[in-house]
């Protein structure tokens, strides 16, 4: 061939080649690798339609989502999207899940139809059930059989079935290293906790350093709540530098002491509110959601887990101002509902 042809040849060919890299690019851009998730909750009367949503995902580079229900209008939004999905089934429908066909059924609906270019990952069967609760005796069959449920659609591979737990259940965390499931928790939670061993499913859990700070403000730092402090040394010798990852080594110290050591977490919630509670300021949520994302999306890892980023979601999109509880939970947005950001963050 002359070597004019050769030239043109090549030149054709790295233009193709840069034509695909701009084609693929927000792709690229939108990996739930190089991304924190943010929880997408709807409970308010003023928020956005699920398309412009899913598109302030997307031009934000926020590469995963976590949602409360399996809205049909967010599941079509998301098609083609490359955001990683996390669907929630609430509390008060895990009695009809403990019905096999129910719970395929709520997998053919919900699932199977999206399947083929909206990402799941995975399935949070129930949110924050504690001991005492009527939905205790619910739980771990609802778990069971939408897994089972998965399996029958050949989606195991790609969908991981577990539960979101809250902080609560865990008992004697300081230190951390000390950290163990009550035993009213354990009751329940164990069985779950071998179900996860046995599917290789991670166990979600809600970790929030804003309620523990205010569960007892008179023992606990504040620039220790917000990662702005020089650490705690606590009395088995270890250096925490943040209140986050002493929440959640006592979390992980627990799953040991229940068997399940290789049993990994994902940080299903975490947030700061602007308003409504103590230290519920602008400039505090600022402040904790900036360093949250940069301590959860590099290596360090915490003293049990070290040397990796930790999958984390933050809470929450958007306030919510039709949700119930005190006027601190209708504030958790990072979002306004009109699309502006309140904080300046980089999300990946």
């Amino acid at each position: 061939m002359h070597f004019s042809n050769i030239y043109k040849t090549g030149k054709a060919l790295m233009a193709s080649i840069l034509l695909l890299l701009v084609v693929l690019m927000p792709a690229l851009q939108i990996t739930g690798a190089q991304s924190v998730g943010v929880c997408y909750g709807r409970n308010g009367n003023n928020l956005p339609a699920e398309g412009e949503v899913v598109d302030l995902y997307k031009s934000n580079g926020i590469g995963r989502m976590r949602i409360y229900e399996p809205n049909e209008a967010t599941l079509q939004a998301l098609r083609g999207s490359n955001i990683e999905l996390t669907v929630t089934i609430l509390n008060n429908e895990l009695q009809a899940l403990n019905d096999a066909a129910a719970a395929t059924a709520w997998v053919q609906k919900n699932v199977q139809p999206y399947s083929a270019d909206v990402k799941f990952k995975y399935i949070a069967v129930g949110n924050e059930v504690r001991p005492g609760a009527a939905e205790v005796g619910f739980l771990l069959p609802a778990i069971q059989n939408i897994h089972s449920a998965i399996v029958a659609a050949n989606l195991q591979g790609q969908i991981k079935v577990s539960t979101a737990i809250d902080t609560t259940l865990v008992t004697n965390a300081y230190p951390p290293s000390d950290g163990v499931y009550t035993d009213p928790a354990n009751q329940f939670i164990k069985p779950v906790i071998d179900f996860l061993v046995s599917n290789g499913a991670p166990l979600l859990v809600n970790v929030y350093p804003y309620f523990s700070y205010n569960d007892n403000p008179g023992s606990i730092d504040l620039a220790y709540a917000l990662f702005t402090s020089q650490g705690v040394v606590v009395p088995d010798g270890t250096r925490y530098p943040s209140l986050f990852d002493a929440l959640l080594d006592a979390q992980y110290a627990a799953l040991e002491k229940a068997g399940a050591p290789n049993v990994e977490i994902v940080v299903s919630e975490s947030g700061w509110p602007f308003e409504g509670g103590n230290q519920a300021t602008p400039e505090n949520a600022a402040t904790f959601y900036q360093n949250l994302i940069k301590h959860v999306t590099s290596t360090t890892g915490t003293p049990k887990r070290p040397g990796k980023a930790i999958e984390t979601y933050l809470f929450a999109m958007f306030d919510e101002n039709l949700k119930a509880g005190n006027a601190d939970e209708k504030h958790f947005g990072i979002f306004t509902p009109d699309k502006q950001p309140k904080y300046q963050l980089t999300f990946g």
